[in-house]
């Protein structure tokens, strides 16, 4: 069953007044514009409510009730976009390698591949740690985002291709995730987003993680430690109450929780 998608309201959403054209700019100015006004965040799997990928809830939560969401969540809702923008694009699963513990990680993150002009490029709305420009699928493939970071794309023998990060001119290359580009099934993106949720002792299960791209850098809540860097200015901080991280969510990331709800997220 198809459900309809309401394209004028995602584009109130994401601070965009006319739709984009269905090309390479088009798909880096809708990326880029979801990533600058919808957050990631994993505050429901924190409550206790855990993450429905059901798109006419996704959309709801992300777009009419104005939260965020971790990848699943938000490239769910990308792809969704992009067809009613009228690009071709279809869902990859990949493997996180930043932070890993484990020797090959699970597949838990989600991305998109597009196709262009018969050009084959990657773009992701949803990955928390860092913003990744849309991508040209090509061996040797490089980006740098308005941070100043620099992706590069390289085929890899074991996992496909292999997504490295660099922080900042000269900095070390750091592996960001691994993808292939088989064919995914929802019951693919359920299984992994069920894994993400669930799992004990992980990252979004031990902690509560809210963030949000800013035109020239990055804003991030891990837990009561607030950091934010724009340009060459950076701030960190721990947030020392319910009532100033609740501040904190709303003037920042645009999330609104009452009293109640900050309160449940087990912080103060």
């Amino acid at each position: 069953m198809t459900v309809s998608f309401d394209l004028d309201a995602y584009l109130a959403r994401i601070a965009t007044k006319a739709p984009p054209a269905a090309d390479a700019d088009g798909l880096a100015a809708i990326q880029r514009a979801q990533r600058l006004t919808i957050p990631f965040e994993n505050l429901d799997v924190t409550l206790g409510r855990g993450i429905s990928l059901d798109p006419t809830h996704v959309f709801d939560k992300l777009v009419h009730r104005r939260r965020g969401g971790y990848c699943f969540e938000q490239n769910s809702l990308f792809l969704r976009a992009l067809h009613a923008l009228g690009f071709e694009a279809r869902p990859l699963l990949a493997r996180v390698w930043l932070m890993a513990t484990d020797e090959t990680p699970p597949l838990t993150h989600t991305l998109n591949l597009v196709r262009i002009d018969g050009e084959d490029w990657i773009a992701d709305a949803g990955f928390g740690g860092s913003y990744t420009p849309p991508m040209r699928l090509a061996d040797g493939a490089t980006a740098t985002a308005p941070d100043g970071a620099t992706f590069r794309l390289s085929r890899h023998e074991r996992h496909g291709w292999m997504l490295d990060r660099q922080g900042e001119p000269g900095a070390e290359w750091h592996p960001q995730y691994s993808f292939t580009l088989n064919e995914v099934a929802p019951l693919d993106l359920e299984l992994g987003n069920h894994w993400t949720a669930t799992r004990p002792d992980t990252r979004f299960t031990t902690l509560t993680v809210v963030s949000l791209c800013l035109p020239t850098g990055f804003a991030a809540l891990t837990d009561r430690h607030y950091s934010r860097r724009a340009g060459d200015q950076a701030v960190e901080a721990e947030i020392e109450s319910a009532k100033a991280y609740r501040l904190r969510l709303n003037f920042v990331f645009g999330i609104v929780l009452d009293e109640v709800e900050v309160n449940g997220l087990g912080l103060y």
